[in-house]
């Protein structure tokens, strides 16, 4: 499947509440558009689509690490936005293990689950990208986000699908549970 658009998003956090963020909070997300092959028909067989996931993750998450510059991925997400004539679970179906690891490959490993977001939309949509921890889902520090918002996508017959990336936690966490330097990295949870 051709990649028919790429939009890509930096966000840098340098102050927070009045305090010096240092090393900065750097999150990142890459949309992929491509054309939807099912849209606006029933089609049991999704296995194409999970199949393509791979190339298009490889392109688009090699550009959010880039896009990262310097600093490296700590904490990760994904997400996908199908076009109104498509189904949700067409978005579902190219966020599945195969995406998720071409995200962990990308990130430099990874052993937690990958939170995701789905929705049907229509052109414009905003999606909030959760992120957690790449090691250890448990990590509260890492609970984050970065809200996207695709201009003129997907159409009616598209589909985008996205990868986020973050190099730390949020500025000023201050509510507990497992820190990062605590991770024992067996399971994904600690």
């Amino acid at each position: 499947m051709q990649i028919k658009r790429v939009l890509s998003f930096y966000d840098e956090i340098t102050s927070e509440a009045g305090q010096t963020v240092a090393p900065p909070l750097i999150k990142v997300a890459v949309a992929a558009i491509i054309d939807n092959p099912y849209a606006g028909r029933f089609e049991r067989d999704l296995g194409p689509l999970t199949k393509a996931s791979e190339e298009i993750g490889q392109n688009i998450c090699a550009r959010a690490v880039a896009l990262m510059g310097p600093h490296k991925p700590v904490s990760y997400g994904k997400a996908g936005l199908v076009g109104v004539n498509g189904e949700q679970e067409h978005a579902v179906a190219m966020l599945t293990t195969v995406f998720g690891n071409v995200m962990r490959d990308a990130a430099g490993g990874g052993k937690a689950w990958i939170s995701s977001m789905t929705k049907r939309v229509a052109s414009g949509a905003t999606i909030d990208i959760p992120l957690a921890h790449k090691d250890a889902l448990y990590v509260r520090s890492h609970y984050d986000g970065i809200t996207i918002t695709l201009p003129d996508a997907p159409g009616p017959n598209e589909i985008a699908i996205i990868c986020a990336y973050a190099s730390r936690g949020r500025p000023n966490h201050r509510v507990g549970g497992l820190a990062a330097g605590e991770i024992k990295g067996a399971d994904g949870l600690v």
